[in-house]
């Protein structure tokens, strides 16, 4: 396996690669992330149960059982708002900003020590992702910030750009709008995807930000990775929706509904993460790669 992540790879061969090692490591990489993150939405539910929510509602009222499987979709609106709920439940957040890049860092590492043939622990993974706390959780509230500007910025110029045109020519207006609303999604889909390997930049180079390492690494490759990222994205939406729907039709909104949600999230969290770190491996094998020609090619016309 490890011979496959010391080679440059396609498209199809990242994926293969994802599954394998979500496969023969799962033990290890669903450890770190009940260990960081499990207790995080373990404290959700007990702050859920302290505002009142029914751990597991109970069917009743409706005359036959699909109507009450029917019910159990309806949003119900809470008889009474807890203010300290509601700071609780934003501390869980910040929580959760703090223990999942521990835990996508661990994983990355633990992807790192596959590709050298390297044994390690749960343990040893966690313990070096939190050698790089500090450096890791400043970088990626930047990388968040820059994110929101981005996506802040283009919303605020797309609207306002689409009232002027509008205004001038309803046909012409809404033409320009559809298409400046894919030139800038495209855009800032490009920009967030260069930067966006400044994770592990920080974590396996020690490069903090990151940024501009993301950027060389990125060169030549920004929309396959694109497209990566979306089938991730798409294979982990799939999964949570499929669980989330499934249990809703008998759970409803309980706790016990968003435990389960929560715990598929480790699931698909985990092959994001073990995506995530084939794809940076597979950008410093072609980098590295490209440098040694430079250097090849520079040493033949000296």
């Amino acid at each position: 396996m490890n011979n496959q992540l010391n080679k440059p790879k396609g498209f199809g061969e990242i994926l293969d690669q994802t599954f394998r090692i979500s496969k023969y490591k799962f033990k290890d990489f669903i450890t770190i992330l009940l260990l960081l993150v499990g207790p995080v939405y373990l404290l959700q539910a007990l702050i859920e149960l302290a505002a009142g929510k029914s751990f597991l509602r109970q069917e009743g009222g409706a005359a036959t059982w699909y109507e009450q499987m029917l019910n159990n979709f309806e949003l119900t609106e809470e008889a009474s708002t807890n203010f300290a709920a509601d700071i609780g439940l934003g501390f869980v957040s910040l929580l959760i900003l703090f223990t999942y890049p521990m835990a996508q860092a661990a994983i990355l590492i633990g992807v790192n020590h596959i590709k050298h043939n390297r044994e390690f622990t749960f343990g040893a993974l966690i313990k070096q992702a939190f050698s790089r706390f500090a450096p890791l959780i400043g970088s990626t509230l930047l990388y968040i910030l820059i994110f929101f500007g981005i996506i802040i910025g283009f919303v605020f110029v797309g609207i306002f750009t689409s009232v002027i045109v509008l205004a001038i020519d309803m046909v012409i207006g809404i033409i320009i709008s559809i298409v400046l609303t894919i030139a800038l999604f495209l855009i800032g889909a490009f920009l967030l995807t260069r930067w966006s390997f400044f994770f592990g930049s920080v974590v396996l180079d020690r490069n903090s930000p990151g940024l501009t390492r993301s950027w060389r690494l990125s060169k030549g490759r920004t929309f396959k990775l694109i497209g990566i990222y979306i089938i991730f994205f798409l294979i982990t939406l799939s999964i949570g929706a499929a669980v989330e729907i499934s249990f809703q039709a008998v759970l409803g909104n309980s706790v016990l509904l968003g435990l389960i949600v929560s715990f598929t999230t480790l699931f698909t969290s985990l092959i994001m993460s073990v995506g995530y770190a084939v794809m940076y491996l597979d950008l410093k094998v072609r980098h590295d790669a490209d440098d040694l020609r430079d250097l090849i090619d520079d040493y033949h016309t000296s």
